[in-house]
């Protein structure tokens, strides 16, 4: 039986866009996907570092490091990460001529670090997942990977006929219309209870449902496990991300220093490892700008505020699914990190599936 989407759920839909980057519900829609890729071992290991109030759940903590930035904005600068030369959607380039600010102290090293803080067993281990959480969600969004215009905010588009950030469209209007076009059958529960499990009741678990059923359990079903892995090799990975030496920081117990994930030391490891892999999965991701992300008509010095709600725009996105995909990607690269940290490894050889849970088993 299908149900109508009440008028009290439309008029929440409506405010999705004015929450913060990727929107908040973008952020937490990555982290509902993580959790149900989650093996079990590794969830209730998260469960003792997540805070009471996120009741064992990622999704409830997702946006917490967009909350904290402006309080202590040195770690605005992990947010986004500038490639010197990269002007999308002309001339795309990430890393290849360097990065903008400070060594290491962007997106790819706040991803580089929090996990390592994470692997090494730290003190402060909930504030490091929770950046972590958060800094995964930003890597895939586009415009969270090119510095040109501050990554869209400083253009100007129309939205609806509105006036809006370019970054804006990206961060939350994309999704709330995808939100509000969701089929009717999704508010029915798909019948997998891995999946379900890992929903909270939010306006957007039908919006998951779909992206999980169309896309994650069929359409790219047979990419999934293929986006957590990281190259064997690391020859050609740049290094240029200073170690974050928390030791040189005084902690309270459960606490992370904020400013230790500030660079600390010259000695550089890789960019990428067999767990994480931040610099590669980022390229193909940053691609996307020149791609399909920035309209032509932006190219010029003076661009046209020009309406982007349209078939030519964000019909395609949704046709090719794009968002969706980044949002599915996002989420199973985060379970893949977090099971390879805290699942036992006994249980992971014994399942057999891979870096995250297969959901077809639940069918």
């Amino acid at each position: 039986m299908q149900l109508p989407i009440s008028l009290s759920l439309l008029a929440l839909v409506q405010l999705v866009p004015q929450v913060a980057a990727w929107g908040a519900a973008g952020h937490e829609i990555v982290a509902d996907i993580a959790q149900m890729h989650l093996f079990p071992s590794a969830r209730e290991a998260l469960c003792s570092v997540l805070p009471d109030y996120a009741k064992c759940q990622l999704g409830p903590v997702a946006a917490w490091a967009d909350k904290i930035k402006y309080r202590n904005r040195w770690s605005s600068e992990l947010h986004y990460v500038n490639g010197i030369g990269d002007h999308p959607g002309n001339h795309c380039v990430f890393g290849e001529e360097g990065w903008m600010g400070k060594p290491g102290i962007n997106l790819l090293g706040g991803i580089r670090n929090t996990t390592d803080w994470m692997k090494d067993g730290k003190p402060g281990a909930e504030e490091a997942l929770k950046f972590f959480v958060h800094f995964l969600g930003d890597m895939h969004m586009p415009l969270h990977l090119t510095g040109r215009a501050k990554g869209g905010n400083g253009i100007s588009v129309k939205w609806n006929r509105r006036t809006v950030k370019f970054h804006g469209v990206w961060d939350g209007m994309l999704i709330a219309k995808e939100i509000r076009e969701t089929p009717y059958k999704y508010e029915n529960p798909l019948p997998n209870p891995q999946v379900e499990s890992a929903l909270r009741g939010a306006i957007y678990d039908p919006y998951i449902r779909q992206i999980i059923w169309e896309g994650v359990l069929n359409e790219w079903a047979d990419e999934v496990q293929e986006w957590t892995q990281c190259p064997s090799s690391f020859e050609d990975v740049p290094n240029f991300y200073p170690e974050y030496a928390g030791s040189e920081f005084r902690t309270q117990p459960g606490q992370i220093p904020l400013n230790a994930l500030r660079a600390s030391s010259p000695k550089v490891p890789p960019t990428d490892d067999a767990t994480v892999c931040p610099f590669t999965w980022g390229q193909p991701i940053h691609a996307l700008n020149c791609e399909i992300v920035w309209p032509r008509e932006l190219n010029s010095d003076n661009p046209p505020h020009i309406e982007l709600d349209t078939p030519e725009y964000s019909g395609k996105l949704k046709k090719q699914k794009i968002v969706m995909k980044l949002l599915a990607m996002g989420g199973v690269r985060m379970a893949a990190v977090l099971n390879e940290i805290f699942a036992d490894p006994e249980e992971v050889a014994a399942l057999q599936m891979g870096r995250v849970l297969d959901l077809k088993v639940w069918m």
